[in-house]
């Protein structure tokens, strides 16, 4: 194989990679996502994250840039069987095929379970309607589920059906390449009849639920 040597350990799905030269000074996230086409940038950062992920048996930032001859280890839990009770509730599907299903989400319901939610979810929907045809990467309880919206908000939301398109999705999400828009209401005079918010955004500190401007983030989140 181009770039690197591959040495796979089937049992328990433990990976492991030794960079070559093509790769560089890349970083961590795209070099392991480059060797392994089974998995995204977004999950590395997130084996990243619980420590399932070394390099030379140490845990690295994905910012972290591979070195030629470097030894990356990393190990994926195979998916668990969702105990979430599939639910006969009417939903509006736009699209769906063999890798896909599209739906309008209506205001109101929340997309996968938690905590004052158990059920009556987009996702208990879903499996009623796709059975066991989920991708498994977003976990135990948010089979399919590659984005989101919050629960007052009402939109079209994509479901994997399988952990390829899963992963294909949510590289494209992350690179820019899907288009979101949104209609809001607003109350009042606004002067403007177009601008742009360039302000970093994260989790609200005072607020778990909320996003806020975070003075911590880095990366700019820009709104049309």
């Amino acid at each position: 194989m181009k770039g690197y040597r591959l040495i796979r350990e089937i049992m328990k799905k433990k990976n492991r990679y030794i960079v070559k030269e093509e790769l560089n000074k890349t970083r961590l996230d795209k070099a392991v996502a480059t060797m392994d086409k089974d998995v995204s940038r977004v999950l590395v950062q997130r084996l990243i994250d619980e420590g399932n992920l070394t390099v030379n048996g140490k845990v690295q930032k994905a910012s972290y840039k591979v070195m030629s001859g470097d030894e990356i280890e990393f190990s994926i839990d195979e998916p668990k069987e969702a105990n979430i009770e599939a639910q006969d509730i009417p939903i509006d599907i736009l699209y769906e095929d063999n890798d896909i299903i599209v739906v309008n989400k209506p205001k109101g319901m929340v997309v996968h379970p938690a905590n004052g939610n158990p059920d009556g979810t987009l996702v208990n929907a879903i499996m009623n309607i796709c059975k066991d045809s989920l991708s498994g990467i977003g976990g135990e309880i948010r089979p399919g589920i590659v984005h989101r919206i919050d629960k007052d908000t009402s939109g079209v939301l994509i479901i994997a059906k399988n952990d390829k398109a899963h992963i294909q999705i949510s590289e494209q999400i992350k690179d820019r390449k899907v288009k979101k828009i949104y209609i809001a209401l607003v109350r009042g005079v606004i002067s403007e009849n177009e601008a742009t918010i360039d302000m970093p955004i994260g989790r609200d500190t005072k607020d778990r639920k909320k996003m806020a401007v975070s003075k911590t983030r880095k990366r700019s989140c820009y709104t049309f």
